[in-house]
């Protein structure tokens, strides 16, 4: 999912909103320095994969003592940074953005994961903050959970705002089938188990079902058992911390959960230079 040139582009475009017109600190200083980094709290490591380019755009090198989807403890070092101070101070806040920012995803996807005990699979979605979309789902990613679709190409989902310009859940399913690449699968949103067996008969690859009730959820299910075994079912809406457990119960195969994400909180780190 990430390639070189983009992380590079990114990273540049987060100096360039810290730094402005200019480091007012770079001329004060003249020397090389080194500085550790410490977790202060404990959680799952992200974002090294984005830090370590720091090298190639500064004059500066890491030790990294963890890699990315490793728990971490209050107190561990996650890494070591040295070279120029200049480059060193200029780059601090962004650094440790990117690492509080992905490893606060990444812990909070973990958790998710962790409750389920692997009976299911885990989904992020598109409710990511605009132009972090690659970024924050790679940190999901780290956490263990499985990358829902990053765009619009990418799987087709029939929501109720497309449903709604269709005469029935069938003739939306026909139509795209006719309209998109042969490869691409097709999800639908089904707010009822009516509606999701219409949606299985229609030949959907995915079907969600939005907002269902644990029960109804079961129900469909146990229809896509009995009929339709290759279609692969998702509950999505409200899914929390708190009711995941519920969800494996259902038998589903997966649940998507925008909280993941959105709700995710900083994990604290420091940078302290080392004497």
């Amino acid at each position: 999912m990430l390639m070189k040139h983009q992380i590079i582009d990114f990273l540049k475009s987060v100096l360039n909103e810290d730094i402005g017109r200019g480091d007012l600190a770079r001329n004060l200083i003249n020397k090389n320095a080194n500085a550790l980094v410490r977790a202060k709290s404990e959680g799952v490591v992200a974002g090294i994969e984005y830090i370590k380019h720091f090298s190639e755009i500064a004059d500066i090198k890491f030790e990294f003592n963890f890699e990315d989807g490793d728990l971490y403890k209050k107190d561990d070092i996650i890494f070591e940074v040295y070279g120029s101070a200049k480059d060193l101070l200029s780059i601090e806040r962004s650094m440790l953005n990117i690492l509080q920012h992905a490893s606060g995803i990444a812990s909070n996807a973990y958790e998710f994961v962790k409750l389920t005990e692997g009976r299911l699979k885990i989904l992020d979605t598109r409710k990511t903050r605009p132009g972090l979309r690659i970024f924050e789902k790679y940190a999901a990613k780290c956490g263990g959970v499985t990358n829902h679709r990053l765009g619009l190409d990418d799987c087709l989902m029939l929501k109720d705002t497309h449903l709604a310009l269709f005469n029935s859940v069938k003739e939306a399913v026909k139509t795209a089938r006719e309209n998109i690449p042969f490869t691409t699968k097709i999800e639908v949103e089904a707010e009822s188990v009516e509606m999701a067996t219409e949606a299985m008969k229609a030949g959907a690859d995915i079907v969600m079902c939005d907002n269902m009730s644990f029960e109804d959820i079961k129900k469909v299910v146990e229809y896509r058992n009995k009929n339709y075994k290759s279609v692969f079912l998702e509950a999505s809406g409200n899914v929390t911390l708190e009711n995941i457990k519920e969800y494996v119960k259902t038998g589903i195969d997966a649940v998507s959960s925008g909280a993941i994400i959105h709700q995710a909180t900083f994990k604290d780190f420091s940078m302290k230079m080392k004497g």
